[in-house]
């Protein structure tokens, strides 16, 4: 990587976001190998992520005010990892997937001290369904419930497609789900509705009675 940065004309000029969206493209490709793929399709795109990744660190580590490299980067991921895993690093006890988390949640809390709400640290660029997904986990955390509004707009959608749940049916498995979900979009695409906006803002809505249930004494 160092020698490519060094020598290759389009390298040098390439900034952290001019990358973003090679990173954006590579990342959708590594999930394509990991559903679709092959053992060597997998082998290939873990190694252009592994690329984006060293490449994000060549530009820092020329950054004139506040430079790092990979090894910095290997360092910070070492010290978290370890920090998040006191049941093998510090002699702490978990014999449950559920005990685990408690300390991977705990440590984490713990570097996050000045976040204010339990919805900051999501980043933004999500797409609108995993975002829904994050925000929903949050959410519930302080007590608002986004799955009971979910499901009764669900249930007002119109018909399932053949083969689906009957409408207004809760899914039962991640197949039923898909079509439940691929028939709220053939409604969104009859109506003239953009699926994706739709979601982003009724989802900023729920981020609103977060913060607000937050800022309850």
């Amino acid at each position: 990587m160092r020698e490519v940065r060094e020598h290759c004309v389009w390298s040098q000029r390439i900034t952290h976001r001019d990358l973003v969206p090679y990173l954006i493209e590579e990342s959708h490709e590594v999930i394509d190998a990991v559903e679709s793929g092959t053992k060597d399709d997998l082998r290939e795109e873990l190694g252009d992520l592994l690329w984006q990744v060293l490449f994000h660190a060549a530009i820092a580590a020329q950054d004139p005010t506040d430079p790092f490299d990979i090894d910095d980067v290997a360092a910070t991921l070492t010290e978290k990892m370890v920090r998040r895993h006191p049941h093998v690093f510090a002699g702490e006890t978990a014999t449950t997937p559920e005990e685990v988390l408690v300390h991977w949640n705990a440590a984490k809390a713990a570097e996050k001290r000045t976040r204010r709400s339990v919805l900051d640290g999501i980043p933004r660029g999500m797409p609108a369904l995993a975002l829904a997904q994050k925000v929903a986990g949050r959410a519930a955390g302080v007590g608002v419930d986004v799955a009971g509004a979910g499901v009764a707009a669900a249930a007002e959608a119109g018909a399932a497609p053949a083969g689906a749940a009957p409408a207004g049916a809760v899914p039962t498995t991640e197949a039923e789900l898909g079509d439940a979900l691929l028939a709220l979009v053939a409604v969104a695409r009859a109506e003239g509705w953009d699926a994706e906006r739709a979601l982003r803002e009724r989802l900023r809505r729920v981020e609103d009675e977060v913060r607000e249930a937050e800022s309850r004494p």
